[in-house]
């Protein structure tokens, strides 16, 4: 165990994220996808005045709700959120060669996708970044299960610290019910992961978290953000 893990072991989220920002001055971000993980974040983070770098991925495919919540988010807190987008040019070059659909065909087509849409422009989000927060819960997926709260980003050479990898699902809607965070709608509806809406369905009861993205291949249910 590394003495940051150790400094933050039993530490509340607010107390952890200061001290790694205390580690790290001007190098800490939180990426947020307006989920509920995120929306508990982003509310620590802004309620309790810690000067966090937050942003958030456009993929030109979100649903309108998702934009609804980010337009409540941004106007409750007076915060500024940056946009990242893909690249034109990369954007235009595979739906001009595959269509707009392609990521139906495969996975590969589909992975594809998502390294235009969302890889590229994370990577270009976190340059700079020492620690990275997520909203990452091991209830999610069984590949998140064994994630840790902060683990080390070999690939992106910094510290990734998911401050709610041990809450569960009723803890996150207590927490967005205690403080009146908005919420993405589509959460009422069975959307319980939201993705693009091209790849985003409602979940049935019992199924996992999820199920409902990617629905129509057997994979991690990632798109490598996360590994």
């Amino acid at each position: 165990m590394t003495d940051i893990t150790t400094a933050l072991v039993n530490k509340p989220v607010e107390e952890a994220i200061q001290y790694l920002l205390e580690q790290y001055p001007g190098a800490v971000a939180f990426s947020t996808s307006f989920g509920q993980e995120d929306q508990v974040i982003s509310d620590i983070i802004w309620r309790n005045h810690l000067p966090v770098r937050v942003f958030t991925l456009d993929t030109g495919r979100l649903f309108q709700e998702t934009y609804d919540v980010m337009d409540l988010t941004m106007a409750r807190y007076k915060q500024p959120v940056e946009v990242y987008y893909p690249d034109t040019t990369a954007v235009e070059k595979l739906v001009t060669t595959k269509g707009p659909n392609s990521f139906y065909e495969s996975v590969e087509n589909r992975k594809e996708c998502c390294g235009i849409r969302k890889i590229v422009p994370l990577n270009r989000a976190l340059e700079g970044v020492k620690v990275w927060i997520t909203g990452l819960r091991a209830e999610q997926s069984e590949n998140r299960q064994g994630m840790e709260t902060l683990e080390w980003d070999e690939h992106r050479h910094l510290y990734k610290y998911n401050p709610l990898i041990h809450w569960g699902y009723d803890e996150v809607l207590a927490y967005l019910e205690q403080h009146k965070v908005p919420y993405n709608k589509l959460h009422d509806k069975g959307f319980i992961s939201i993705g693009c809406a091209p790849c985003t369905r409602a979940i049935e009861p019992g199924e996992n978290p999820r199920a409902g993205r990617w629905w129509w291949e057997q994979s991690q249910k990632e798109c490598g953000l996360h590994g």
